[in-house]
């Protein structure tokens, strides 16, 4: 009898700790959303897009990158502030993704991250076929 008590406490525990591993997992997700969505969500997310050259500058003084992303497939535009260095080769950027949250009080997404995608040394490269 106390054996059975014991296997039942032990796999009360087990599940418990299963499903406090599962939500804390799942709270710690950032997904990849649209524009709209980052703009609506008050948690941390990751937006994609191209940088829109002419609307990045650094801000020496307070170590902030300032740009705008766009969104190809909707032609949505997003405001960017990044307080950090600024990335190597970030004018030459192919694709980036901003990971942070929105702040609708100044309507801009503050970015805690950023992952920046230059282009590669070979692309564009051609092959020379021999025949």
């Amino acid at each position: 009898m106390a054996r059975n008590k014991m296997l039942l406490v032990v796999g009360v525990l087990i599940i418990a700790f299963a499903g406090f591993s599962l939500l804390s997992f799942k709270q710690n997700l950032t997904p990849y959303v649209t524009y709209a969505e980052a703009q609506a969500t008050p948690r941390v997310v990751q937006v994609a897009g191209g940088l829109e050259k002419e609307t990045f500058y650094y801000d020496d003084a307070t170590e902030t990158l300032h740009f705008t992303l766009l969104d190809e497939e909707s032609d949505g535009k997003l405001k960017v502030r990044y307080k950090g260095l600024k990335p190597a080769n970030f004018e030459d950027a192919i694709s980036i993704v901003a990971i942070g949250r929105f702040d609708s009080s100044i309507d801009e997404f503050h970015a805690d991250k950023l992952l920046v995608k230059c282009p590669s040394k070979y692309q564009g490269t051609e092959v020379q076929e021999y025949t």
